[in-house]
C-alpha cells in the first residue's frame, strides 16, 4: 500500500532512485493493431467514463493528455459515499476501487476508443485486484458504465480481447455499477503538481510514455 504524498524528498534523489529502479514500459502496439475498439455509436454533447486500474495518480495523468478529454477527476467508485475516502478505501473494506472520472467530447474521442487507450496503455488488465505494486480490492481493474450504451460498448470489448487472446491471458477487468465520489483534494492532478515523486516517476511516467509512443495521434500536450 503506498502512503500519503512523499512531498519532501528532493528531486535529486527523486530521480536517483527511479532511475535506478525504472521498470520497462509495456509495450502495447502489438495487441492494439489485433483487437480494434468498438465501433463509435452515437453520442452527442460532454460525455463522462469512469474507469479503474490501479492507482489513479497514473491514470488520471494519462487520460488528460489524450486529444477529445476536456477533464478528469480522481476518485473512488463501487461503494458508498459514507465511506469514499483514502483512508477508509485503503482498508480494502469499503468495495471501492481507485478511479476517475473522465468529461470528453465524443466528436472528436469515442467511448471505445478512450477503452482501448485504457487497456493498452493505462494499465494492465491481466492483474486480479493489484497494479504492480499496489495490491488490494482498491487496485482493481474495472469499468463503470455510465449508461447501457456505454455497458454493451464495455462488455463486447473485454470479450473480444479474451477470444483473441490479445495479452496471451484473460482479461481480469470487470464491467460493474456504482457511484463515483471524487477523492480529496490532494490527490486531483497529482502528477503534475508533484511531477519527481518517485511512485510518479517508476510507475506512472512510463504509462505515458508508452501511451504516447502507441497513440502518438492521440497524445496532447495539455487540455
Amino acid at each position: 500500500m503506498r502512503a500519503a504524498p512523499w512531498i519532501g524528498i528532493t528531486a535529486a534523489l527523486a530521480i536517483a532512485f527511479a532511475t535506478f529502479s525504472q521498470p520497462k514500459a509495456a509495450a502495447p502496439v502489438s495487441a492494439a493493431a489485433r483487437v480494434a475498439p468498438p465501433a463509435a455509436t452515437a453520442e452527442s454533447g460532454r460525455q463522462t467514463a469512469v474507469l479503474a486500474g490501479g492507482c489513479f495518480w497514473g491514470i488520471e495523468a494519462l487520460f488528460e493528455h489524450v486529444r477529445g478529454v476536456t477533464g478528469v477527476v480522481s476518485g473512488y467508485a463501487g461503494g458508498t459515499r459514507q465511506t469514499a475516502t483514502y483512508d477508509q478505501v485503503s482498508s480494502e473494506r469499503t468495495g471501492h476501487a481507485e478511479a476517475v472520472r473522465i468529461t470528453y467530447d465524443p466528436a472528436q474521442i469515442s467511448y471505445g476508443q478512450l477503452l482501448q487507450i485504457f487497456f493498452y496503455a493505462a494499465h494492465d488488465p491481466t492483474q486480479l485486484n493489484r497494479q504492480t505494486p499496489d495490491e488490494g480490492p482498491s487496485y482493481r481493474s474495472a469499468i463503470f458504465p455510465q449508461n447501457a450504451q456505454q455497458r454493451a460498448t464495455a462488455e463486447a470489448y473485454v470479450a473480444a480481447l479474451n477470444k483473441a487472446r490479445a495479452f496471451g491471458k484473460p482479461v481480469a477487468t470487470k464491467v460493474e455499477s456504482g457511484q463515483f465520489f471524487a477523492a480529496e483534494r490532494y490527490h486531483q492532478d497529482f502528477m503534475r503538481r508533484n511531477p519527481v515523486h518517485p511512485y510518479i516517476l517508476r510507475w506512472d511516467a512510463p504509462k505515458l510514455r508508452a501511451f504516447r509512443a502507441a497513440f502518438p495521434a492521440r497524445y496532447v500536450a495539455a487540455f
